[in-house]
């Protein structure tokens, strides 16, 4: 029997008590003020009054910020900085071995400090090279260098400034442009949902990077041997432990598996700021939508039934992309189909059932020089185009 396992489940009941104790506390509080909080709703401005004043500079902060939060389809600057504060609480908390940290951020290799730094360049040098394309009347995906090449190239290189910032610019410079043309020029004339070309510019590009990088070995600091696979996250091992407690947690990392923190407490940042935000204007979070509980209800169900229905590879493994429907199917069916039921379980379940296997599948054919998330990506863009006309045959929705 593991005992630091022990100690890390044993420390995590504090933790959880203390967020019983903060939703109670939260409730109490609301009823309270319930008098007030109809004045409250609305104070806050809404993404369409954003996406009108792009031109002025909080405007355009806002959306610069809510680039951060982008990936779970939220688009608020309150669920990044949630998202951010819990990351470095996570990450301070795995320096100084509290137990209560859960999951390592970023799968324990310390690299958070680096990870997250080139990936904020990446996001500001997108809006530098690229921001002269939004405007009020098309969603443009700045966001996409973020939570993608720039994080995948600290994990795969190490930290250090060179990887850092060569990671940022070839963000910049490869995914960004590369979603932008395929979200304009592929997903808008034939209607395809937008995460179809997100996740295909960071595929693309990112195998373009890499290959660069194995070319040109000076843009980073060292690279692996030709014939050894990239170095594998360090996780939980596999133990007797993955119960109900275990899974919850897994849920509930799983929100911020995306941007590579897969941590409770980050987690738990990014959905305090959601559902702040939408608390203080419905129509902010999630473009606008109003559709921020339907969204977040099926990405926990999806989550939920993937690591119940993946457990054994968990086990097995130490890590598997149970995520991936959590970014990518269910989000797009309810922002495209509705927010009915049957759209929110039919999404979950098959995003569960099949996108994890198929990113597993391709992950584990590509070369070594190419890091296992360009799998994930493709698993979403191809469940996505395979998901959401089912789902709206059988729904009758859309």
């Amino acid at each position: 029997m593991d005992k630091s396992i022990d100690k890390v489940e044993a420390g995590f009941l504090p933790l959880l008590l203390m967020c019983v104790c903060v939703s109670l506390g939260t409730g109490v509080f609301i009823e309270v003020i319930s008098g007030r909080a109809a004045s409250w709703v609305g104070v806050w401005p809404d993404y369409a009054h954003m996406v009108a004043n792009l031109h002025e500079p909080l405007a355009r902060l806002r959306w610069i910020v809510g680039d951060i939060s982008e990936v779970a389809f939220y688009k608020h600057e309150l669920p990044a900085i949630g998202l951010l504060l819990g990351a470095a609480l996570a990450h301070w908390a795995h320096r100084t071995g509290r137990a209560w940290q859960g999951f390592a951020i970023c799968y324990g290799t310390g690299l958070w400090p680096w990870l997250v730094t080139s990936s904020l360049l990446g996001l500001v040098f997108s809006h530098v090279l690229w921001g002269w394309t939004l405007s009020a009347s098309t969603w443009q995906p700045t966001f996409v260098a973020f939570v993608s090449l720039p994080a995948a190239m600290v994990l795969l290189f190490g930290g250090g400034w060179k990887v850092a910032i060569n990671g940022a610019l070839l963000g910049a410079l490869l995914v960004t442009p590369a979603s932008l043309l395929l979200v304009n020029y592929l997903c808008y004339p034939l209607g395809l949902p937008v995460v179809i070309g997100n996740v295909g510019g960071m595929a693309v590009a990112s195998v373009l990077a890499f290959m660069l990088c194995r070319r040109f070995a000076g843009l980073v600091r060292s690279t692996p041997p030709v014939d050894a696979p990239p170095p594998a996250p360090v996780i939980e091992r596999a133990t007797p432990h993955h119960g109900v407690g275990w899974t919850l947690r897994r849920v509930l990392a799983d929100f911020s598996e995306a941007p590579f923190f897969g941590n409770e407490l980050a987690s738990l940042g990014l959905l305090l700021g959601v559902l702040a935000a939408y608390l203080l204007s419905p129509a902010g979070p999630a473009y606008g939508s109003q559709l921020v509980l339907e969204m977040v209800g099926g990405q926990a169900l999806a989550s939920l039934i993937g690591v119940l229905l993946w457990r054994r590879q968990w086990m097995q493994r130490g890590w598997y992309p149970t995520y991936i429907p959590i970014v990518s199917v269910v989000p797009a069916a309810v922002l495209t189909l509705g927010g009915t039921w049957e759209v929110v379980v039919l999404s979950a379940g098959l995003g569960a059932v099949m996108a994890p296997p198929l990113a597993v599948a391709i992950s584990q054919r590509l070369p070594s020089h190419l890091h296992g998330y360009i799998g994930n990506v493709l698993s979403m863009a191809a469940c996505t185009l395979m998901i959401l006309p089912f789902v709206a045959w059988l729904t009758g929705a859309g």
